[in-house]
């Protein structure tokens, strides 16, 4: 194995913190792992990775070292792409996550698109509403709406996510239709609660005064999108939904929307990707095409 492969060896068993994990992500035995990292470690002369039984890490003075493998491994590649017959196609496997229904309703119906034009590219996507350990996981870029954590990752804000509030004409008709916030004493809400956190979210809505809330009584508490708009359509109460989640409900009347002038803030979404100084050429272009789909289908 070349150097370069042992720093690309390297910088995977520190990312997933784990040479198990390394050499499933890697796709190949982990005793080549672990003979690869001792490879490495015989040519520079000194330990690079503190080991316990429970997992693997870079001690302090190690970071520099890995820090540098980066770089040189993104240099590489782009060094390489200059002398191929198309020197603007970028190459290589790119590793997503992507919220459920976002992935599902927008990024995986658009991705023959991007293909035609980035055919050298390969995408492995994971679809999932929890945060993930972008490091852990081997993971090159996730999407996440709503406010971020300070997790450390960098982050590329992407836009704004329009919400609006929808109810089901069956709810409607038993209910009544809220014509502004005080009416919601007398309704029922679906209640979302957060997939990391178990927070149920409370009803939100913006005034002259400032965004507003409140907790509103509901008989089902759901835990991801799919539940929480199957259980609207059902006719079990009220939601706040991203406007591109339910558009097709709302023009085949499934949906109705209800106080349109006191919907809640706008989510923001942003493109998270670990801490490094140098982005490859194919997470560039992907990260640009995602940016430009998402602003034109969720304008």
């Amino acid at each position: 194995m070349d150097r370069i492969e042992l720093f690309r060896v390297f910088i995977r068993v520190a990312e997933c913190e784990s040479f198990t994990r390394a050499a499933d992500t890697l796709g190949v035995p982990r005793s080549s792992v672990s003979a690869a990292i001792q490879a490495l470690e015989d040519r520079v002369g000194a330990r690079l990775l503190h080991r316990t039984t429970r997992k693997v890490s870079l001690t302090y003075d190690r970071i520099a070292f890995y820090e540098r493998c980066q770089r040189v491994i993104a240099e590489v590649e782009d060094t390489e792409n200059l002398f191929r017959q198309n020197a603007t196609q970028p190459t290589g496997r790119l590793r997503i996550d992507v919220p459920g229904r976002i992935g599902r309703l927008i990024v995986a119906p658009a991705l023959p698109g991007f293909f035609d034009t980035y055919p050298k590219i390969e995408i492995d996507m994971g679809v999932t509403d929890r945060a993930i350990n972008l490091t852990g996981d081997a993971v090159d870029c996730a999407l996440r709406v709503g406010p971020l954590a300070d997790s450390g990752l960098i982050a590329r804000p992407i836009g704004k996510l329009p919400l609006i509030n929808v109810a089901s004409p069956s709810y409607l008709a038993r209910h009544g239709i809220p014509k502004s916030p005080d009416d919601l004493r007398n309704h029922h809400a679906v209640n979302y609660a957060s997939p990391s956190t178990g927070k149920v979210e409370a009803w939100e809505w913006g005034e002259d005064r400032g965004l507003r809330t409140m907790s509103l009584g509901g008989p089902v508490t759901v835990h991801n999108a799919e539940a929480y708009i199957a259980c609207c359509l059902a006719g079990l109460g009220l939601i706040q939904i991203p406007a591109y989640d339910v558009r097709s409900h709302v023009e085949a009347g499934e949906l109705v929307e209800v106080m349109p002038d006191n919907r809640a803030a706008p989510m923001p979404m942003n493109l998270l990707y670990p801490h490094r100084q140098h982005l490859s050429r194919r997470l560039q272009v992907f990260a640009d095409w995602l940016e430009e789909l998402l602003k034109k289908r969720l304008a």
